[in-house]
């Protein structure tokens, strides 16, 4: 019997997000997350979604013709299954992406897949759920981001850049506002005034819109 995973939605929409902004793209989101971020905008995957066997998403993605997919969630990886499904779709020549938090082991997952690795700020809430031990399993294709919620966060991400060294890590260090507490503006500034070697991102789905299920 084929391997199964519960979707919240599989949709077409351009990517929000990290490197590849703006490129149509198509997005497998599962369902279901250990954690519990206050500013989490995806809380309507946390619960109910429908089975799909491997192969039936696989001939979901047939109606579509970008050769561009992001896994995300919820939080993808607390699925099992996830790790199968990631390779499945390397294999077949996508070039895929995990949007994943800091708090699960990505050392199964697939070398030829781009980690988009989210370690939680203290504004989070779930800071203590991080895994550093992560680190380890990042190479230069891979990302990592930062939510900011405030000057607490913003100082608290500088300071696991500097840590980890983490732009010698990888080729991308994300830092995004929260929108309901922090401006972009505001943190951009910040990071121009610290001469930081990191990309502000905002997310380019809310502008277009408004983080509605579907894009």
């Amino acid at each position: 019997m084929s391997a199964t995973l519960r979707i919240s939605e599989i949709f077409y929409s351009l990517q929000g997000e990290a490197r590849t902004v703006g490129r149509p793209t198509i997005f497998i989101r599962l369902t279901g997350c250990p954690l519990r971020c206050q500013y989490c905008d995806t809380a309507y995957a946390f619960s109910g979604g429908i089975i799909y066997s491997l192969d039936q998403i696989l001939q979901e993605l047939k109606q579509y013709r970008t050769k561009f997919i992001t896994v995300t969630g919820g939080e993808p990886l607390a699925q099992e299954n996830c790790i199968a499904l990631l390779s499945q779709l390397c294999d077949l020549g996508f070039e895929v992406s995990l949007e994943t938090s800091g708090a699960m082991d990505v050392s199964r997952v697939d070398e030829r897949v781009i980690k988009v690795l989210d370690l939680k700020t203290p504004g989070s809430g779930e800071m203590k759920r991080n895994l550093e031990a992560n680190i380890a399993y990042l190479n230069r294709l891979d990302q990592v981001k930062f939510v900011i919620c405030d000057r607490e966060d913003y100082e608290w991400a500088c300071a696991k850049v500097e840590q980890f060294k983490l732009t010698d890590t990888v080729d991308d260090v994300l830092f995004s506002p929260s929108n309901e507490e922090l401006e972009a503006r505001e943190l951009a500034e910040w990071v121009l005034a610290d001469q930081l070697d990191v990309r502000l991102q905002v997310q380019l789905h809310k502008y277009l819109w408004d983080n509605k299920p579907g894009h």
